[in-house]
């Protein structure tokens, strides 16, 4: 996965909260578009903030997959 491709997950009106399945098989769940932040300098690089409070630091490379989550109100 590149940084651009995962600004078009943002950019999709309206945003849906998804997953990203790493090469490990980890799933890292994404709430909210202010969760995820990266440097420009380093646009391989993203950090994550779970729910939890806690940060994850992802190589974007090792992303292997993305879930959307389903609307579970419908």
């Amino acid at each position: 996965m590149t940084i651009d491709q995962l600004r078009e997950m943002f950019n999709k009106p309206p945003f849906q909260p998804f997953r990203l399945q790493l090469a490990d098989g980890t799933e890292v769940p994404v709430t909210h578009p202010e969760c995820v932040a990266h440097h420009p300098a380093h646009p391989r690089t993203i950090t994550v903030m779970l729910p939890s409070g806690a940060a994850k630091i992802i190589d974007l490379l090792l992303v292997a997959a993305t879930h959307i989550e389903n609307d579970k109100t419908a």
